[in-house]
C-alpha cells in the first residue's frame, strides 16, 4: 500500500475532490451510535446493495455511517437509495483512505473490483478496522496468504462473503453429511451456468469526469481507460478480475470442500477456453477443473455463455457418497439413493439463479448477523478469512493451471505450487509502484 507519507499527503490534497456528506443530521447519527457498530460500505455498484439491505436488517446492532465509491454517479445514486432505505444519510466519500482514518468507523465492507479486495482489507485491518470482504478475498494467491497473515498479526476480524456458510439449511446438510447420511462422501461437483453476452472490443476514450480512474486502478499496473471495463466488465480482464471461476465458483467449491472436510488438494487440472465469442474477454467462458485429494475429488464446471441447467438449476453442488448423494443449493438440499431416486428434501425458498445477488437475501442477512455478533460478543465467525481463503486459492490455482496448460502439483499444507517455477511465478502479481500491500 502507499507509504504513510504518501497517505498523509493524499489526505491533505484530496479534500476538494471528495463528495463528502457532512450534514448535521448524518454527523449526529454517527456520534450518537455508540451502542451500535458503525460500518462503512465501500464499492457501491453491485453487492453493496445487499450489504445495505443486510445491515438494515441488523439495524439494532449496526448502522451504516459511511459509504464510498470512486465513481461520483454511482456514489450519489447509492447515497439516495441508502437515505431512503435507512431514514438517515450516511457520510459519502470518494477515497476509502479517509474513512480508514476515522476512529468512529468500527468495520468496513468491501464490494469493490477484485484487485482491490485484499489490499483494501489489509489496509483496513492495519488501521484497526474489522472487515467484511466479498469473495474472492484476493486477486491472487500471494495476496490471500498475506491477508491471512495480516489478520493474525493485528487480530481484527475478517469475514469473507461466502454467505452459504451462514445458511441454516446448508449448515444442517453438512452436519448430516458428516454424520453418515450418504455414507462416506468422496466426490463433490460444483457448477454454474449463465448466458453472458460479448463485451466487444473496447475503445480508448477520455475518463468519465465522475470517475477517479487512478484510484479505481489503485494497486493494479496502470492502463488506459477503455469503454468496456467499468463498471462491471472488469471481471473479465486479468489486471483487475479473476474470471467466472472466482466470481461465482467460489461459492460452490467452498460448499464442496466444506462438505468433504478437505483443504488443499494434491493435484489440480484445468481445461477450457473462450469459445463463444471473440472479443476483449481475457479469461475462458467455459472451464472444467479437477481437484484431486487422493481419496476424494472435487470438480468445477463453469459455463458463462450456455444456460444449460443441471438438476434444473443454474448453479449448485452435488456430494456423492458410498450410500447416496446430496444436492445442495442456496434454497436447501435434496437426498438421493445410489440409483438416483430422491429420498428426501428440505427447502426454505427457491434455488439460487445465476443472476448476481444484489438485493436482500436471508443468507447475507445471517452472514452479517454472525459477523456483527463476532465483533460484539465474540461469536465464532462462520467464514473467517483463514477458511475462506482456501477455496479462493484453489480456484486461483485452477486459473493458473489453465494458463500454463498443465497439471499442477500442490503442497497440501499451504497450496503452493511444487516443482514448477514458471507456474509459481503466477502466485503473485506486479503492482503499481508504491501500491503493493505489505505486512
Amino acid at each position: 500500500m502507499v507509504t504513510r507519507r504518501e497517505f498523509l499527503d493524499t489526505l491533505a490534497i484530496g479534500t476538494a475532490a471528495l463528495a463528502i456528506n457532512s450534514t448535521a443530521k448524518s454527523y449526529g447519527q454517527i456520534l450518537g451510535s455508540n451502542d451500535r457498530l458503525n460500518f462503512a460500505v465501500i464499492g457501491l455498484n453491485g453487492r453493496a446493495s445487499a450489504h445495505l439491505d443486510s445491515l438494515k436488517a441488523n439495524k439494532d446492532t449496526a448502522r451504516i455511517s459511511h459509504i464510498c465509491d470512486v465513481d461520483g454517479v454511482i456514489l450519489n445514486k447509492f447515497a439516495a437509495s441508502a437515505e431512503h432505505e435507512l431514514g438517515y444519510a450516511p457520510a459519502a466519500d470518494k477515497d476509502f483512505r479517509n474513512i480508514l482514518q476515522l476512529k468512529e468507523v468500527d468495520a468496513i465492507t468491501i464490494a469493490t473490483p477484485d484487485h482491490w479486495h485484499a489490499p483494501m482489507a489489509i489496509a483496513a485491518v492495519q488501521a484497526g478496522k474489522h472487515v467484511y470482504v466479498e469473495k474472492p478475498c484476493s486477486h491472487n494467491p500471494a495476496e490471500g496468504a498475506l491477508l491471512v497473515e495480516v489478520q493474525q498479526k493485528y487480530g481484527k476480524l475478517v469475514q469473507m462473503g461466502t454467505q452459504r456458510r451462514s445458511n441454516p439449511l446448508i449448515i444442517e446438510a453438512v452436519d448430516k453429511l458428516r454424520n453418515g447420511l450418504i455414507g462416506t462422501p468422496y466426490f463433490g461437483k460444483g457448477w454454474y451456468s449463465n448466458t453472458r453476452k460479448s463485451i466487444g472490443f473496447g475503445k480508448e476514450v477520455p475518463v468519465p469526469l465522475q470517475l477517479d480512474w487512478d484510484l479505481w486502478q489503485g494497486p493494479a499496473p496502470r492502463q488506459s481507460y477503455k469503454d468496456n471495463i467499468h463498471p462491471y466488465n472488469w471481471h473479465w480482464f486479468r489486471n483487475y478480475g479473476t474470471g467466472e471461476t472466482l466470481n461465482n465458483g467460489t461459492h460452490e467449491i467452498d460448499v464442496c470442500r466444506w462438505a468433504l472436510g478437505v483443504d488443499y488438494p494434491r493435484r489440480i487440472t484445468s481445461s477450457g477456453g473462450r469459445y463463444h465469442f471473440k472479443d476483449d474477454w481475457q479469461f475462458y467462458d467455459t472451464l472444467v477443473t479437477s481437484f484431486d485429494y487422493g481419496d476424494k475429488l472435487i470438480s468445477w464446471e463453469g459455463k458463462c455463455c450456455s444456460g444449460m441447467k443441471y438438476y434444473g438449476r443454474d448453479r449448485g453442488s452435488t456430494i456423492m457418497g458410498t450410500t447416496g448423494s446430496m444436492l445442495i443449493d442456496g434454497g436447501g438440499y435434496e437426498v438421493y439413493d445410489l440409483k438416483g431416486n430422491k429420498t428426501s428434501e428440505v427447502k426454505a425458498g427457491a434455488a439460487n439463479s445465476s443472476s448476481d445477488l444484489t438485493g436482500r437475501d436471508s443468507m447475507t442477512d445471517a452472514h452479517f448477523a454472525n459477523f456483527i455478533a463476532a465483533i460484539r460478543k465474540g461469536e465464532k465467525l462462520n467464514a473467517p478469512i483463514s477458511v475462506g481463503n482456501i477455496a479462493v486459492t484453489m480456484l486461483q490455482l485452477s486459473n493458473i493451471a489453465w494458463e500454463v496448460n498443465r497439471e499442477l502439483q500442490v503442497a497440501t499444507e499451504d497450496g503452493t505450487i511444487q516443482n514448477d517455477s514458471e507456474a509459481m511465478k503466477l502466485w503473485g502479481r506486479e503492482y503499481e509502484k508504491g501500491w503493493a500491500p505489505h505486512l
